[in-house]
C-alpha cells in the first residue's frame, strides 16, 4: 500500500511564489551600510513581482558574493555576511532569530511549509571585520619604458600612500587622477592600469601594483571639421580657444568644446582623436558638428494695468551668412487697456548681432525700429536706427558704445513737435551673482549698470543734453543666517538715480525726460505716474532728475511655488540734483510659479501716498523677476 500525504489548503507548493521582507541590519558605518543596500538584490527586488521558493533560494545565495563584495570595496577583506530566514508571522516572542541558514541545502523545502499569506522574514547580518589598509604602493613602468618618476603635480594627484584605508573608490581613483594629472601636461597616449593588490592578512594589508604607460609630450595637430553644413569653418577657427601646435591638454580642449556648443548654433558638438599620433608626432583632432534649426518663432506677451497687455510674435533667422550672425524680427501690439495709455500702439523692430566682430570677445548689434505710443504723457510716433559694438572684458563685466539716430513726432497737451536726435550711448554693466541667464533669480552678488547718453536735438533749434543714469541691485540668501536653506528665502534691493544735464525739462524731448512709477521703478503707480504733472491732468511731464528704491522678500514655497513682498519709493524732479521732490512709495506682494525657463511672475501693489488722480492699485504679469 503506498502513503499518500494529502496537504490542506493553508501551504504552499513547490511553484507557488513567495513573498519576502528583507532587513539589513546596521553595522554602525553609513557609507558601509548604504552599499551593503544598493549591492542586495533581496532588498532591491523585494517589491518586484514574488518568485517561488527555489529562485528566492538562488537570490539569496547571489546576495552572498554581492554583500561580501561591498565589504570588500570599503576595504574589509576579512569581514563576514549571515543571511538567516524565517517565517515572519511566527518569530519568537523575544525577537530572537532562529530561522533558517541561507545556506541551508534544506532552504527551498522549507519554504514551501510557509503558509500561503505569509511572508518570509530575510535578515542580513554583515559583520565587517578589520579594515584593512593600503601597504606597499608600486609604479611599474610598462615593457620597454624608463622607470616611472613622479613630479609633484603627478604625486599630489595621484594621493596614494601607505596607511590609508584600503578601499575600492580610493586604490580605483587615485590610478585615473594620476592619469588625467599627466595628460594635462601634454602625454596623450599615457596609460595608468587597473591596479594589481595582493592581500596580506597577516598585517591587514594591501600591497598595490600600477603600469604606467607615459608616452611622449605631444602637441596639437591638424584639425577636421565634420558636419559643417551652413557654417564656415574659418569661423570655427576663429572662434576656437586652441590651436595646431599648442601643448595637448584635455581641460583646454573641453572648454574649446564647450564654447563652441555655447554659441548656440549647434545641438552637438563632439571632439575626439584616434589612439596613434600622426606622422609628424602630433595629436590631430577630429571635430563633428550638428548644426541647429536655422529659423524659429516665438511669442511674447505681458501685462500690467498701467501699460495693458502686449503680445506680438518674433522670427529669428540663425547663422545668417554663416559666421553666427542672427536675424531677429519682432512686431508687437501694445497698449492693450492699460491705464497710462491713450490708444493701441505697436513696437516694430529687426535685430542683427554679428559676433566676434573684430576680436572674439566683441559683438555688434544692429537694430531698425517702429514705434507708436499713445501714453498719457505724450503720443510718439517714432522711426530709429541704432548700432552698437558690445565688448565683454571679463565673465562680470562688459561695456557697450555705439550710435542713433532717432526721427519722431511727438504730441503733447494739444502741441506737436517733430525731433531728429542724435545720440552716442555709452554703457557699463558688472554682473556679480553667478547667474548667467538674466531672467533665472539671483540669490546673491551684485549688479551694476551705468550708462551714459550725450545727445543732441536738431530740430527747432539745437540741444545739447546728456542722459546719466546708474542701477545697483544685490541679493541676500538668509541661508547664511542659519534660517533657511539655501536659494529657498532671500532679500533683494535695488537703487536707481538719474539725471540730465545741459538743458532744461522743456527743452529735451518729452520722450528723452526721465520718468518714475511702473515696474521697473515704483510700483503701485501707473508708468510715467511719478513726478510732476501739467495742472489738474494725469499727463507726466517728466523731470531732469530721478531716483529710486526697491526691496523685496522672496520666499520659496513648495517646489515650484514661490511668493514676494515689496516695497518701492521714488521721486523725479525738474531740478538737477537728485533727493527733491515729492517721494512716492509703494508696496505689495505676489505670487511666483517657477519653470525651466525662469519665474511666472504676478504682483499687485498699491500706493501709500496716492497723487490727484493717480490709480488705486496696480498689476504686474511677467516672466522672470521684476529685478
Amino acid at each position: 500500500m503506498m502513503m499518500v500525504s494529502l496537504t490542506g489548503g493553508n501551504s504552499a507548493w513547490a511553484a507557488d511564489p513567495q513573498d519576502y521582507l528583507t532587513t539589513i541590519r546596521p553595522t554602525g558605518n553609513a557609507d558601509l551600510d548604504a552599499a551593503l543596500r544598493a549591492s542586495s538584490d533581496l532588498l532591491s527586488l523585494q517589491k518586484t513581482q514574488a518568485v517561488s521558493p527555489f529562485a528566492l533560494t538562488g537570490r539569496i545565495h547571489n546576495d552572498y558574493s554581492r554583500l561580501i563584495s561591498a565589504l570588500e570595496s570599503y576595504g574589509y577583506y576579512a569581514g563576514s555576511i549571515s543571511i538567516s530566514v524565517t517565517d515572519a508571522s511566527t518569530r519568537p516572542a523575544d525577537g530572537a532569530d532562529r530561522g533558517h541558514d541561507g545556506r541551508d541545502p534544506d532552504l527551498p523545502e522549507w519554504l514551501q511549509t510557509i503558509p500561503t499569506g505569509h511572508k518570509a522574514q530575510i535578515t542580513i547580518t554583515a559583520t565587517p571585520g578589520v579594515q584593512f589598509t593600503i601597504g606597499t604602493v608600486t609604479l611599474t613602468p610598462d615593457k620597454g619604458d624608463p622607470p616611472v618618476h613622479l613630479n609633484a603635480d603627478e604625486a599630489k594627484a595621484f594621493g596614494m600612500k601607505p596607511g590609508m584605508p584600503a578601499q575600492a573608490e580610493i586604490v580605483l581613483g587615485a590610478g585615473s587622477a594620476l592619469q588625467t594629472a599627466m595628460t594635462e601636461e601634454g602625454y596623450a597616449l599615457v596609460h595608468v592600469s587597473t591596479p594589481q593588490a595582493w592581500l596580506r592578512p597577516a598585517t591587514h594589508t594591501l600591497d598595490i601594483a600600477y603600469t604606467v604607460h607615459r608616452g611622449p609630450v605631444v602637441n596639437l595637430g591638424a584639425f577636421d571639421f565634420a558636419g559643417l553644413q551652413r557654417t564656415h569653418p574659418a569661423y570655427i577657427v576663429r572662434r576656437l580657444t586652441i590651436a595646431p601646435g599648442e601643448l595637448y591638454q584635455p581641460s583646454r580642449i573641453e572648454r574649446a568644446r564647450q564654447d563652441i556648443a555655447s554659441t548656440g548654433l549647434f545641438s552637438d558638438v563632439q571632439v575626439n582623436h584616434g589612439d596613434t599620433l600622426a606622422s609628424d608626432g602630433t595629436m590631430p583632432l577630429n571635430f563633428a558638428f550638428r548644426e541647429g534649426k536655422r529659423h524659429s518663432v516665438g511669442a511674447e506677451g505681458g501685462y500690467s494695468t498701467d501699460l495693458g497687455g502686449r503680445a506680438g510674435v518674433t522670427w529669428t533667422h540663425n547663422n545668417l551668412f554663416g559666421n553666427a550672425e542672427r536675424l531677429r524680427l519682432t512686431a508687437l501690439m501694445t497698449g492693450l487697456g492699460g491705464s497710462a495709455e491713450q490708444g493701441l500702439g505697436y513696437d516694430f523692430y529687426a535685430d542683427l548681432m554679428k559676433p566676434d566682430f573684430g576680436s572674439r570677445q566683441q559683438n555688434l548689434s544692429v537694430r531698425l525700429e517702429g514705434i507708436k505710443q499713445e501714453l498719457y504723457s505724450y503720443r510718439q510716433t517714432a522711426l530709429l536706427a541704432r548700432i552698437g559694438i558690445v565688448r565683454h572684458i571679463n565673465r562680470r563685466w562688459n561695456v557697450s558704445f555705439g550710435g542713433q539716430i532717432e526721427q519722431e513726432q511727438i504730441e503733447q497737451m494739444g502741441n506737436t513737435n517733430s525731433y531728429f536726435i542724435l545720440s552716442v550711448p555709452l554703457s557699463a554693466n558688472y554682473d556679480g551673482t553667478g547667474v548667467d541667464n538674466p531672467i533665472t533669480p539671483a540669490t546673491h552678488g551684485v549688479r551694476i549698470g551705468a550708462n551714459i547718453t550725450p545727445s543732441a536735438s536738431l530740430t527747432d533749434g539745437t540741444s545739447f543734453f546728456t542722459i546719466m543714469q546708474a542701477t545697483v541691485s544685490t541679493y541676500f540668501d538668509l541661508t547664511h543666517l542659519g534660517i533657511s536653506r539655501p536659494g529657498r528665502s532671500v532679500l533683494a534691493w535695488r537703487g536707481t538715480i538719474g539725471n540730465v544735464e545741459g538743458a532744461s525739462t522743456f527743452a529735451i524731448p518729452p520722450d528723452q525726460r526721465l520718468y518714475a512709477g511702473g515696474s521697473a521703478t515704483v510700483r503701485g503707480y501707473r508708468y510715467q505716474g511719478v513726478g510732476p504733472q501739467f495742472a489738474n491732468t494725469r499727463y507726466a511731464i517728466g523731470g531732469t532728475s530721478m531716483d529710486a528704491g526697491s526691496f523685496e522678500y522672496r520666499q520659496r514655497i513648495l517646489q515650484k511655488f514661490g511668493a514676494v513682498g515689496f516695497v518701492d519709493a521714488g521721486q523725479v524732479t525738474a531740478g538737477h540734483a537728485p533727493f527733491n521732490g515729492t517721494v512716492r512709495v509703494g508696496a505689495g506682494a505676489g505670487a511666483r510659479y517657477y519653470t525651466p525657463i525662469g519665474p511666472v511672475r504676478l504682483d499687485v501693489a498699491v500706493p501709500l501716498n496716492r497723487p490727484a488722480r493717480g490709480d488705486k492699485w496696480e498689476l504686474y504679469v511677467g516672466l522672470g523677476e521684476t529685478f
